[in-house]
Protein backbone atom coordinates (compact mmCIF):
# COMPACT_ATOMS: atom_id res chain seq x y z
CA UNK A 1 0.00 0.00 0.00
CA UNK A 2 1.27 3.28 -0.85
CA UNK A 3 0.35 6.54 0.22
CA UNK A 4 -1.88 8.52 -1.78
CA UNK A 5 -0.09 11.47 -4.10
CA UNK A 6 -3.16 13.20 -4.88
CA UNK A 7 -3.37 15.55 -1.53
CA UNK A 8 -4.86 17.70 -3.67
CA UNK A 9 -8.18 15.60 -4.64
CA UNK A 10 -8.22 15.09 -0.79
CA UNK A 11 -11.46 16.99 -0.33
CA UNK A 12 -14.54 16.61 1.61
CA UNK A 13 -18.23 16.44 1.08
CA UNK A 14 -18.73 20.05 0.64
CA UNK A 15 -15.52 21.19 -1.47
CA UNK A 16 -13.26 21.65 1.42
CA UNK A 17 -10.21 20.07 3.12
CA UNK A 18 -10.33 16.82 3.61
CA UNK A 19 -10.19 16.59 7.69
CA UNK A 20 -8.80 13.87 9.93
CA UNK A 21 -11.86 10.89 10.73
CA UNK A 22 -9.26 9.32 13.48
CA UNK A 23 -5.60 8.04 14.84
CA UNK A 24 -6.89 6.47 17.51
CA UNK A 25 -7.54 3.80 16.34
CA UNK A 26 -5.47 4.57 13.52
CA UNK A 27 -7.47 4.70 10.57
CA UNK A 28 -8.30 5.41 6.45
CA UNK A 29 -6.85 3.03 3.26
CA UNK A 30 -3.77 4.75 4.10
CA UNK A 31 -3.16 3.81 7.49
CA UNK A 32 -3.08 7.90 8.11
CA UNK A 33 -5.83 9.07 10.00
CA UNK A 34 -7.85 10.34 7.06
CA UNK A 35 -10.39 8.92 4.38
CA UNK A 36 -8.19 9.52 1.44
CA UNK A 37 -8.42 7.19 -1.18
CA UNK A 38 -6.69 6.65 -4.44
CA UNK A 39 -6.43 3.87 -7.14
CA UNK A 40 -5.14 1.18 -4.86
CA UNK A 41 -8.34 1.74 -2.33
CA UNK A 42 -10.68 -1.18 -4.55
CA UNK A 43 -13.55 -0.80 -1.36
CA UNK A 44 -13.51 3.38 -1.15
CA UNK A 45 -12.85 3.39 2.26
CA UNK A 46 -14.22 6.90 2.25
CA UNK A 47 -16.96 7.62 5.20
CA UNK A 48 -15.86 9.08 7.89
CA UNK A 49 -18.14 6.75 10.63
CA UNK A 50 -18.75 6.74 14.33
CA UNK A 51 -19.06 2.79 15.11
CA UNK A 52 -22.23 1.99 16.94
CA UNK A 53 -23.20 -1.27 18.39
CA UNK A 54 -25.80 -1.53 15.66
CA UNK A 55 -23.81 -0.75 13.16
CA UNK A 56 -20.66 -3.11 14.46
CA UNK A 57 -22.83 -6.16 14.93
CA UNK A 58 -24.30 -5.96 10.96
CA UNK A 59 -21.19 -5.18 9.69
CA UNK A 60 -20.44 -8.49 11.42
CA UNK A 61 -23.53 -10.68 10.07
CA UNK A 62 -22.41 -9.87 6.22
CA UNK A 63 -19.23 -10.62 6.64
CA UNK A 64 -16.81 -7.82 8.02
CA UNK A 65 -16.12 -8.54 11.35
CA UNK A 66 -15.29 -4.92 12.90
CA UNK A 67 -14.87 -5.83 16.25
CA UNK A 68 -12.93 -8.71 17.05
CA UNK A 69 -8.95 -7.49 17.42
CA UNK A 70 -6.93 -8.65 14.55
CA UNK A 71 -3.35 -8.43 16.27
CA UNK A 72 -1.52 -10.29 13.28
CA UNK A 73 -2.70 -7.28 10.62
CA UNK A 74 -2.46 -4.24 12.90
CA UNK A 75 -5.87 -4.02 13.76
CA UNK A 76 -7.11 -3.43 17.57
CA UNK A 77 -10.71 -4.39 16.92
CA UNK A 78 -13.48 -1.56 16.83
CA UNK A 79 -15.91 -0.89 19.75
CA UNK A 80 -18.66 2.08 19.97
CA UNK A 81 -17.18 5.48 19.74
CA UNK A 82 -14.35 4.78 17.90
CA UNK A 83 -14.31 5.96 13.80
CA UNK A 84 -13.33 4.36 11.13
CA UNK A 85 -13.09 5.12 7.23
CA UNK A 86 -16.02 2.47 5.83
CA UNK A 87 -16.52 1.69 2.55
CA UNK A 88 -18.79 4.04 0.67
CA UNK A 89 -21.18 1.12 -0.43
CA UNK A 90 -20.92 -0.60 3.50
CA UNK A 91 -22.56 2.49 5.04
CA UNK A 92 -25.21 2.14 1.81
CA UNK A 93 -25.94 -1.45 2.52
CA UNK A 94 -25.91 -0.36 6.67
CA UNK A 95 -28.34 2.92 6.05
CA UNK A 96 -30.94 0.51 3.50
CA UNK A 97 -30.83 -2.24 6.36
CA UNK A 98 -31.74 0.17 8.99
CA UNK A 99 -28.01 0.28 11.03
CA UNK A 100 -25.85 3.25 9.39
CA UNK A 101 -23.49 4.98 11.74
CA UNK A 102 -23.43 8.14 11.86
CA UNK A 103 -20.59 9.56 9.84
CA UNK A 104 -18.34 12.89 9.77
CA UNK A 105 -19.24 15.07 6.39
CA UNK A 106 -15.84 16.98 6.91
CA UNK A 107 -13.59 13.72 7.11
CA UNK A 108 -15.51 11.99 4.72
CA UNK A 109 -14.18 12.14 1.05
CA UNK A 110 -16.06 14.11 -1.58
CA UNK A 111 -15.67 10.57 -4.09
CA UNK A 112 -18.47 8.70 -1.33
CA UNK A 113 -20.77 10.97 -3.26
CA UNK A 114 -20.46 8.65 -5.83
CA UNK A 115 -21.72 5.87 -3.67
CA UNK A 116 -24.42 7.59 -1.25
CA UNK A 117 -26.64 10.69 -1.62
CA UNK A 118 -25.64 13.78 0.35
CA UNK A 119 -28.87 14.33 2.26
CA UNK A 120 -28.30 10.73 3.74
CA UNK A 121 -25.12 11.42 5.02
CA UNK A 122 -26.45 14.72 6.26
CA UNK A 123 -29.46 13.16 8.04
CA UNK A 124 -26.83 10.89 9.82
CA UNK A 125 -23.89 13.64 10.50
CA UNK A 126 -22.46 14.51 13.88
CA UNK A 127 -20.94 18.08 12.55
CA UNK A 128 -24.10 19.54 11.45
CA UNK A 129 -25.66 21.97 14.06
Amino acid sequence: MQANDNLEDDVNVFGDRLAPCSIDPVTGFYRDGCCSTGVDDRGRHVVCAEMTTAFLEFSKRVGNDLSTPRPELGFPGLKPGDRWCLCADRWQQALEAGAAPRVVLGATHRLALEHVDLADLKRHALDLA
